[in-house]
């Protein structure tokens, strides 16, 4: 693993960028990993950690170095999360149970490979993505006649510039990720009105045919009647009888 402060090779794999990248916050990482149940759940809340906390590797979760094996970062969670538990911090319960989950996830994101392969792969686009602009820029100020030195050629800037990129990628694609559940979810949702509606009108057909068969009987029974007191009618019925006008007398002439 590289010296903190120091240049990687470009040849390194992905295990080697995150190793990196994650070095050069070691003396932060001792630090903060002393604080107080209060101080850690201030920490795991604070203004920005929904997207801090994407990251199941950030050293701002569970602060444990990437390299740590197995029952390392089981130590480290089990101290952690007993600071932060709601059960020891029954003053702030609520916000207690969300830094509880937070460091939750993280461990067991962290003991997860496919989870871990995907933060490395987002780490190490974050860290080409600035390597990339930093030759963009340096073509430019050769193409102006200036200097070639921009500001990410610091170690410290460069860090920060990589951490800032992977904190933007990990939050792009957990927006993409909520936008597809809510996508699905609305899918998921006509799809259930649509086979409620079927339902529904197949019901009603089924209804409407009970009811057809159920009174057949009652509409050839009144149809028959009909026709019954038709025909009594025109049997009954006298033939007319028309007024005949009186005779004529023949006028006799003498």
């Amino acid at each position: 693993m590289a010296a903190a402060g120091r240049e990687p090779s470009t040849q390194s794999g992905p295990d080697d960028l995150f190793n990196h990248f994650y070095t050069e916050v070691k003396q932060i990482e001792k630090r903060d990993s002393v604080l107080t149940s209060k101080q850690q759940i201030d920490r795991l809340l604070r203004p920005g950690s929904s997207y801090f906390n994407l990251n199941p590797f950030e050293f701002q979760v569970l602060q444990i170095d990437p390299e740590a094996t197995d029952e390392e970062l089981k130590k480290r969670f089990r101290a952690l999360s007993i600071l932060v538990h709601p059960d020891k911090n029954q003053d702030d319960p609520d916000r207690a149970q969300l830094a509880f989950e937070a460091v939750d996830k993280a461990y067991k994101n962290l003991l997860d490979p496919e989870q871990k392969k995907r933060a490395v792969d987002v780490i190490q686009a974050g860290r080409e993505y600035v390597e990339h602009n930093m030759k963009e820029k340096k073509k430019q100020l050769k193409k102006d006649g200036k200097p070639q030195f921009v500001e990410e050629d610091d170690p410290e800037m460069f860090r920060q510039a990589v951490y800032k990129q992977t904190m933007k990628l990990f939050a792009e694609l957990e927006i993409k990720r909520k936008e597809r559940e809510a996508k699905d979810m609305h899918l998921r949702k006509r799809a259930r009105e649509e086979e409620i509606e079927t339902a529904e009108k197949a019901k009603r057909e089924r209804e409407w045919q009970k009811n057809f068969e159920e009174t057949r009987d009652g509409r050839v029974d009144s149809w028959r009647s009909f026709q019954a007191g038709k025909s009594k009618a025109k049997k009954e019925k006298k033939p007319r009888s028309f007024l005949k006008p009186p005779k004529v007398k023949m006028e006799q002439r003498e």
